[in-house]
């Protein structure tokens, strides 16, 4: 176990939902269950966005990133969370509690950005729609998308080295299912002040701004579509970007109530809670979100089943003749 300031921490214990342990089986059942729909709707989104041509659009070239990220950032945890509910706890040597906090970071991070981009890609194409396919060529994806990976792992690792850099005392045992920012903070001692300032500005620049870029993409979309005059015209319009806003509501309203609430009245067994809906459940959504609300991909899919039922099936005889 940790010491105090001189003591050089070498590993972290995890432990899982520890108040209840009869949970274990049935939580770890319903995450598998979970972690095997995120990559199953994950994958098959990215596949069909690539086979399919009327899904090469800028909007559908973002989606499809965004649920390979998906995969990575659910893969950062959830292997861990599983093993973890069976054993009852998890031990994570330092530098590897270190690596999980930067891939998650990083993972979160990009999400953040392509939610971002996602949403100036359906301003652009609502309210400046003659401009849209001069706006968004497919030089100007590319940078969007190597901007957000730059800016992830930018972020990711300031604030992993900074949060790192903290002394830790009292205990080595961390009351969460992976290794995040806030119950790696209850574990410090001595002044530090410093980091967490660093940790704050950098947080500031991922969410807080990607919000701000949402709210004032979608102010601007909202206001294009109550110029259209048709009702009709109105719900086609609004209906490009309901599924959009749905997926930004999941992820960005369980991290803001992680990251951005005060710290009175907070419980591990609450954080825990929180924290399953944005590693487990959001990343397991968002496919479906987008399928389910989306006719252009609803189609996708049935075009993509037909044919693999009509391959599947028994090719005629041939008719041999002599």
């Amino acid at each position: 176990m940790a010491g105090r300031n001189d003591t050089v921490v070498t590993e972290f214990f995890l432990t899982a939902f520890p108040e209840h342990p009869e949970w274990g089986l049935p939580l770890f059942l319903v995450f598998l269950s979970f972690y095997l729909l995120t990559l199953l709707g994950n994958t098959g989104m990215v596949i069909l966005i690539r086979v399919d041509g009327r899904l090469h659009t800028p909007m559908y070239f973002f989606l499809g990133h965004l649920s390979f990220v998906d995969i990575c950032y659910s893969s950062v945890t959830v292997p861990q969370m599983l093993a973890m509910l069976l054993e009852r706890r998890a031990v994570l040597s330092y530098t590897r509690c270190a690596a999980q906090f930067f891939l998650f970071t990083f993972f979160a991070s990009i999400d953040c950005y392509l939610l971002a981009i996602m949403a100036y890609d359906r301003y652009v194409a609502v309210c400046r729609p003659l401009l849209y396919v001069t706006v968004m060529t497919e030089k100007a994806r590319w940078g969007l998308l190597a901007a957000a990976y730059t800016a992830g792992f930018s972020s990711a690792f300031v604030r992993t080295v900074t949060a790192f850099t903290l002394s830790f005392c009292g205990t080595n045992e961390i009351d969460f299912i992976f290794c995040d920012l806030p119950p790696l903070l209850k574990l410090t001692c001595g002044d530090s002040y410093t980091q967490e300032v660093v940790i704050i500005v950098f947080a500031i620049f991922v969410m807080p701004l990607c919000v701000l870029v949402i709210l004032v993409s979608y102010v601007f979309i909202i206001v294009a579509i109550m110029r259209i005059r048709s009702a009709g015209g109105r719900a086609k319009t609004f209906s490009t970007c309901a599924s959009h806003l749905t997926a930004v509501s999941l992820f960005f309203g369980t991290l803001i109530f992680m990251y951005l609430r005060g710290n009175s009245g907070q419980s591990s067994e609450e954080d825990r809670a929180v924290s399953v809906l944005y590693t487990v459940v959001t990343p397991m959504l968002n496919p479906f979100i987008y399928s389910l609300r989306n006719k252009e991909v609803k189609e996708a899919a049935v075009k993509a089943l037909s044919r693999s039922k009509e391959s599947g099936k028994p090719s005629p005889p041939v008719a041999v003749t002599n």
